[in-house]
């Protein structure tokens, strides 16, 4: 694999074990980046930590973390503190239960990396515990020290290899009702349950995610590479959003949109050349 390995170790399951490399499976690299420029000089700037009180720069040294504990009072934590505090690794990818693939709730997903066999000597054991979990139907659920914080993991089979996903704690997952308690419950049916399902029937497809592109990046490389040639740079062309007065008479026009390009498609697809009459 091209890419660096993000961590080595160990995953574990009873007394099999074998040496791993987690890469990462995600990554924003090759998203447009900027930097803040001095508009007069030309040249990049950079953050300075001033004390908010006398305005005056605040030296590397002098600089200490604190957690605030009411309005201006801080407990200070020094470096040396806050490492102690952080725990021992040792380097195991430790499974500690085996559960069905759909338990899982997504909303849980944190980051995904990718895990490998780490040497040729570990890819027999690594093999056992891939296939064995793709045999069973289940994800391994397993704990390690993961960038100076112990996380808990989902480790799913991926192909010839492994996918993990970080998983958030339970305390940083937000309630859905806190997000869906105003929203009253109905009951659709009749034409109006029937329109929406033909829509959804149209609309059927597989999901292909190099079909989703980045607009907004697009649309900034574009703007920086017009800048750099000295091109005019056109305005986009908003398109003014009209208001849906009546819902069933939306359902009907989408409905009747899908069914002519669906009609369309299939049309485009039947057609064939002709064949010659023999002379």
């Amino acid at each position: 694999m091209a890419t660096r390995a993000l961590w080595k170790g160990h995953l574990s399951i009873g007394e099999l074990s074998c040496a791993v490399a987690l890469y990462a499976a995600a990554t924003t690299s090759d998203r447009v980046s900027f930097h803040i420029v001095n508009r007069k000089t030309g040249n990049r700037v950079r953050r300075e930590y001033v004390d908010e009180e006398t305005g005056k720069p605040v030296d590397r040294d002098d600089q200490v973390k604190g957690y605030e504990t009411s309005k201006g009072n801080y407990v200070l934590l020094e470096p040396d503190e806050i490492a102690a505090a952080v725990p021992e690794s040792d380097k195991t990818l430790a499974v500690e239960s085996f559960v069905p693939c759909d338990d899982v709730d997504t909303v849980y997903f944190d980051k995904p990396y990718f895990v490998a066999p780490a040497d040729e000597a570990a890819e027999e054991a690594f093999a056992v515990m891939r296939e064995g979990m793709r045999k069973k139907k289940v994800v391994a659920l397993a704990r390690a020290v993961l960038f100076r914080r112990v996380r808990t993991l989902l480790i799913r089979p991926r192909g010839c290899g492994l996918l993990a996903n970080t998983l958030n704690f339970d305390y940083e997952v937000r309630a859905a009702d806190d997000a869906f308690d105003a929203v009253p419950e109905m009951k659709i049916k009749g034409e109006m349950l029937d329109l929406a399902k033909h829509i959804i029937d149209t609309k059927s497809g597989t999901f292909d995610p190099s079909a989703f592109d980045d607009r907004y990046d697009a649309a900034l490389a574009e703007l920086v590479k017009a800048k750099a040639e000295g091109r005019e740079i056109e305005k986009p062309k908003r398109k003014r959003e009209g208001k849906v007065i009546d819902l069933m008479e939306a359902l009907r026009e989408s409905a009747a949109a899908g069914k002519g390009k669906r009609s369309a498609k299939k049309k485009a697809s039947t057609t064939s050349t002709p064949k010659r009459k023999a002379g």
